[in-house]
C-alpha cells in the first residue's frame, strides 16, 4: 500500500486500538481511530479513508453495523473484520456486507496488512479433516440464531428454547476451537 493510504481502526479495546494504530503509523500509514459506531459516524473525512480494520464486538454496537456505515461513506473501502469470537454466521454476514476478509484474534500486524492487500477474499481454504466438536457446533448455532434476531438475546433465547441468563452465560465464554 502507498504511504498515503488512510486506515481507520475501530475497536472498543482502547489499548489494542492504540497499539494497532501505532504499529500502522510506524509503517507510514495514516491512521484514524474510533471506539464505537457513534465515533465512526462523527469521524471527519470518512469518505477519504481507503482501508478499515473493524472489531466485531464494540460494546453495545456491532462491527457489522460499522461495515455498513464505512461502505456507505466510501464504497471502495477495503475492510478486514477482527474478532475473538469467530463464528461461521458472523463470518458469512461480514463478507456479505462487504468485508474482504475476517480474522480471528490474536492476529499479527503482517496478517492484517496481507489481508488488506487482497481485493477479493481467498477462494482456496483448507478443508478440515475432522468434524467440528459438539461444543463448537453449539456455538455456531447460537451465533446464527443470535444474528437472525439482530443480536436480541431475549428473542434468541426464546428461539433456542433456553433461559435468557443461560444464553448470556454461553455468550460470555470463548468459543471452542474445533
Amino acid at each position: 500500500m502507498p504511504s498515503d493510504a488512510r486506515i481507520i481502526v475501530v475497536d472498543d479495546d482502547v489499548v489494542f486500538c492504540e497499539t494497532l494504530a501505532e504499529s500502522l503509523a510506524k509503517r507510514d500509514y495514516q491512521v484514524v481511530q474510533a471506539h464505537s459506531l457513534t465515533e465512526v459516524h462523527t469521524c471527519p473525512d470518512l469518505s477519504e479513508l481507503n482501508y478499515a480494520v473493524v472489531d466485531l464486538r464494540l460494546g453495545e454496537d456491532s462491527g457489522l453495523q460499522v461495515i455498513r456505515a464505512l461502505l456507505t461513506a466510501n464504497a471502495e473501502m477495503k475492510i478486514v473484520m477482527l474478532t475473538a469470537y469467530a463464528s461461521i454466521a458472523t463470518t458469512v454476514e461480514a463478507i456479505k456486507l462487504g468485508a474482504i476478509n475476517y480474522l480471528t484474534k490474536p492476529v499479527s500486524i503482517q496478517e492484517i496488512l496481507d489481508k488488506l492487500h487482497l481485493s477479493e477474499p481467498a477462494t482456496e481454504l483448507p478443508i478440515a479433516h475432522s468434524p467440528l466438536s459438539v461444543r463448537r457446533l453449539e456455538w455456531e448455532h447460537v451465533q446464527k440464531v443470535l444474528l437472525e434476531h439482530d443480536g436480541n438475546i431475549s428473542a434468541a433465547a426464546r428461539a433456542l428454547n433456553m433461559h435468557r441468563r443461560t444464553l448470556q452465560r454461553k455468550l460470555q465464554k470463548r468459543p471452542a476451537k474445533r
